[in-house]
């Protein structure tokens, strides 16, 4: 019998080898501040902020506490399906979050996402034009651009033959058998499923679902590991040769290890972007709109960009970076003429989606 891949919880090691005590704040411990309601003007000083393993700049929280005197209490999540459903019940006591477009989208439908002030961001003038309006939020009611990202497969070059420029080798070959890691978020790991079988990547039409969720099934022997946002670490570690994740991520360990590439296959990817939004019930929205305009300030988003390795939709703070990241090819892929971005159609379909990643992990 063939052992059961099992989802890896994130390592953290990536975010906490890099932000070592500059993570002022960070915390998996209850909310700082929860219970007791309102903004409350000056005496409220501590803001929850719910964001990705990797995400943030190593001086980011501590200048934003310098220049405003409020302390940042983040607290991590893994996928967005995870988000979603934490939120779902009701907020928390988180102030910002920082969902990708998809589920920008589903938690707009679905009266999660508090309306935006832009009166009170005034450095979204910072942003680039392409990314100042969004068919997934027009006029940018609900979000802020954060980054964008795009999926393809890290690898190890000394363990694969040539470069793996197509979706078969993570869905359909045995080739690595034990040695590739998929996504465990379901809507990604549909519609890359999609992408190599060549339909269009957020149909619902019933027969290709079945067909995706057959491919799945029939590969799922030769799956080492489902991850959870720590495809990069795994690839560090040696613990697989090829694994689904983002350019950024992957992008952060190249700079640790030189074996390590990145390809975007030729059958095309997902495009995303992750984004800032308040999330309804947030109890300091003013301190979320600062803090929301603080990371959109041209230095501050230099800050992040050069620490996690993502495309900034931040002109201004591009504007600064140096050559090695605005012409490095892993974080702005030459060649995205087949990606697409990710859309949120229905629950029925995100219910579909999740139905079968539970089917295929039970086969």
């Amino acid at each position: 019998m063939t052992d059961l891949p099992t989802i890896v919880p994130p390592s953290r090691r990536g975010f906490l080898a890099g932000l070592g005590i500059a993570a002022v704040g960070l915390s998996f411990a209850p909310l700082a501040g929860c219970g007791k309601g309102g903004d409350g003007g000056a005496k409220a000083r501590t803001l929850n902020f719910y964001n990705w393993d990797t995400y943030i700049g190593e001086t980011t929280l501590a200048d934003f506490k310098a220049a405003s005197g409020v302390d940042v209490n983040m607290s991590l999540f893994a996928t967005n399906d995870e988000l979603f459903a934490k939120l779902r019940g009701g907020n928390q006591g988180y102030d910002v979050i920082v969902p990708t477009n998809d589920f920008v989208q589903r938690m707009i439908a679905a009266n999660m996402l508090e309306p935006l002030d832009h009166a009170k961001i005034p450095n979204f003038r910072n942003v680039d034009p392409e990314f100042q309006d969004a068919v997934f939020d027009p006029g940018r009611k609900y979000s802020m651009p954060y980054t964008w990202l795009v999926m393809g497969i890290g690898y190890r070059k000394s363990k694969v033959d040539g470069v793996p420029d197509s979706w078969k080798w993570m869905f359909d070959s045995d080739r690595y058998k034990g040695r590739i890691s998929l996504v465990s978020e379901a809507g990604d790991l549909v519609r890359l499923a999609m992408k190599y079988l060549g339909k269009p990547m957020n149909t619902s039409d019933d027969a290709t679902l079945k067909q995706v969720e057959a491919l799945l099934i029939k590969q799922k022997p030769n799956v080492a590991v489902y991850h959870e946002d720590n495809g990069q670490d795994l690839l560090l570690a040696g613990d697989v040769d090829l694994v689904i994740e983002f350019n950024g991520d992957i992008a952060q360990v190249m700079r640790e290890d030189k074996d390590i590439d990145f390809v975007v296959p030729r059958e095309g990817s997902q495009i995303s972007s992750d984004c800032l939004a308040i999330p309804k019930g947030a109890p300091n929205p003013d301190l979320a709109h600062e803090f929301i305009d603080y990371l959109l300030d041209a230095k501050a988003g230099a800050e992040i960009a050069r620490t996690i390795q993502y495309p900034t939709p931040n002109a201004a703070a591009k504007a600064l970076m140096d050559e090695a990241y605005r012409d490095n090819k892993v974080i702005f892929p030459p060649d995205l003429k087949n990606s697409e971005y990710a859309e949120y159609t229905s629950e029925e379909l995100s219910r579909k989606y999740e139905e079968i990643v539970t089917r295929v992990r039970a086969a």
